[in-house]
């Protein structure tokens, strides 16, 4: 068991290095891939960018776990689920970070729709609920996120997200915490079905930009080896993916200079 000193340090360690978006993201793929996913589809894009949502036809669902920088205490779990429909894509998204006295949770519903032949536009809801040790009620706030994506070519998606840009946060006793709006703005250009290179600029509102890019390599069809790296400070990632008829499951670990390792996993299941 961690003493409650080193716990409070390492957390607010994590907070002062961790982005708002990488913070509430999910999916080892994602992970894998330093997380330059805004213009990428797949089950966990109701934590990057709903707007990819509406390329999928078919209901799927996931779980996703992380151990960050191998502490228990800050374990991370999350869930989602996509549902296609006549009307537009729905996104169901939950999150919890943390153990015992202190945790955090995020609950996202969200929809995305296709607009054109190349345009898709989604907008999600959250409820964040946060509880301290020092504290003996929870915290929370509601927030939204915009996404967009475009089609440029046959080979290339280009995709566009805002995070809370209304600033919101939790409202405190002592003060109120506003969390940053965080802007996303990237794209990803499949070489051929084996081939896939993502390049993502994220900026805070109180940060410097930050460029994340994520390499997918498939020489199998039902296998997928990934590499990723990011700055401020430089975070390298890698991870697999193996896929057999309804169910795919992927591994990731991520290395921060100033932290450490992060191991995670995330099984995915898709109606045919």
């Amino acid at each position: 068991m961690l003493k409650p000193f080193y716990i409070l340090l390492v957390y607010f360690t994590i907070i002062t290095f961790a982005a708002s978006s990488q913070t509430y993201a999910g999916g080892a793929r994602s992970l894998a891939l330093s997380n330059a996913v805004v213009s990428i589809s797949d089950t966990w894009s109701t934590f990057h960018n709903q707007a990819t949502l509406a390329k999928i036809n078919r209901f799927s669902a996931g779980v996703y776990y992380e151990s960050k920088y191998g502490i228990d205490e800050f374990a991370l779990a999350a869930s989602s689920v996509v549902l296609p429909t006549g009307a537009g894509t729905f996104g169901l998204s939950f999150y919890q970070f943390g153990k015992g006295s202190f945790k955090e949770h995020k609950i996202g519903f969200g929809y995305a729709k296709q607009l054109s032949e190349h345009f898709n536009a989604s907008v999600q809801f959250d409820f964040f609920s946060e509880r301290l040790p020092e504290n003996a009620d929870a915290f929370s706030f509601v927030t939204f996120e915009i996404g967009a994506t475009y089609q440029l070519t046959q080979q290339i998606i280009l995709g566009a997200h805002t995070y809370n840009p209304v600033k919101n946060g939790f409202n405190y006793p002592e003060e109120k915490i506003k969390l940053p709006a965080v802007y996303r703005l990237g794209a990803h250009y499949s070489f051929d079905e084996h081939v896939l290179v993502s390049l993502e600029t994220q900026k805070e509102s109180d940060h410097d930009v930050m460029v994340k890019s994520g390499l997918e390599f498939m020489p199998l069809q039902n296998l997928a080896l990934r590499f990723g790296i990011s700055g401020r400070p430089v975070q390298y990632t890698a991870g697999l993916g193996y896929s057999f008829k309804n169910i795919s499951t992927d591994i990731a670990f991520s290395y921060h200079g100033n932290l450490g390792f992060t191991p995670s996993v995330s099984i995915q299941y898709q109606l045919k």
